[in-house]
């Protein structure tokens, strides 16, 4: 991945969850941090 790719990346992220944040009210902050517990919950399950 170059620098470029990256700072991209970066920039669309920050941009969507600035988006969420001013205007759509989505949480989406919450909610990948609930899939992100059910995914640990997963993979623990697998340990």
């Amino acid at each position: 991945m170059t620098n470029q790719i990256a700072l991209t990346l970066i920039a669309l992220i920050v941009a969507l969850l600035l988006l969420d944040y001013l205007w759509l009210g989505l949480d989406i902050p919450v909610l990948i941090g609930k899939q992100f517990d059910d995914l640990i919950e997963y993979f623990s399950f697998w340990r």
